[in-house]
């Protein structure tokens, strides 16, 4: 029987490739996602992925979400914290509201998410939980003072949790991507990433989603086991930690 994977935002953008990189490896997929219902009908019909709809910010409802989905597809043997937004200006503007969404959304969720799972991947002795955090979480970004911490706070999270469970066959591991050719980013104007973007990477170009959804692959195998607690930043040279 096929192991399951959930995968959060897993609809749209690096969520969507994970998504499909998982199941085209074999595992049974499933995915969250939080409103478009548009997007997700497309993805589901052009896919065949079982799709689901809540908050990740919202802890009673990933818990009914993973209940149902569990009871339709089995175990989540290998979770992938993906949901994320952005709220950017800069911190002497931002509101508290746009902190809190954030911090909820991005961070919270992996709470939320982690939390149900666990016991029974400590239980079943196997399990990979993985999460997007940013190379903006490594090294800090101007106007994104919630998104950098947010996304600094699941690289904490993970190096916690990675040590609890390494004794019960569990790894925690981030994926810490640059700039990836997504919809929104190739939605800059060209100058812009042109003259403002591209020069900052060393290998000149931008990410492509699937080149995170193999990595995600690689980390949720079998062959993955002795890698916990780690980041693997995939961002071209742009940063290295």
């Amino acid at each position: 029987m096929a192991r399951v994977a959930l995968v959060t935002g897993g609809t749209r953008g690096i969520g969507e490739a994970i998504s499909v990189g998982l199941k085209n490896a074999g595992y049974s997929v499933a995915a969250t996602y939080a409103g478009n219902d548009e997007a997700a009908a497309k993805f589901k019909e052009e896919t065949g992925i079982a799709v689901y709809k809540w908050d990740v910010a919202d802890f009673e409802a990933c818990k009914e979400g993973i209940a149902k989905v569990e009871a339709e597809l089995g175990p989540v043997d290998i979770l992938v914290n993906n949901a994320g937004i952005t709220r950017d200006t800069t911190l002497h503007r931002m509101k508290p509201e746009q902190w809190s969404a954030v911090i909820s959304t991005n961070l919270d969720s992996l709470f939320n998410m982690t939390r149900n799972v666990i016991d029974g991947m400590r239980e079943r002795g196997f399990g990979r939980i993985i999460s997007i955090s940013s190379i903006n979480g490594q090294k800090g970004q101007f106007g994104q003072a919630n998104y950098s911490a947010a996304k600094a706070g699941v690289i904490g999270f993970t190096k916690a949790v990675a040590q609890e469970n390494a004794a019960k066959g569990v790894t925690v591991n981030v994926v810490s991507p640059g700039y990836i050719g997504t919809e929104m980013v190739r939605a800059v104007p060209e100058e812009v990433l042109n003259s403002k973007i591209l020069p900052l990477i060393p290998v000149g170009r931008l990410g492509e989603p699937e080149e995170i959804a193999r990595c995600v692959n690689f980390l949720a195998s079998d062959e993955a086991g002795f890698i916990t607690g780690s980041t693997l930043s995939i961002n071209g040279g742009q940063y290295m930690a």
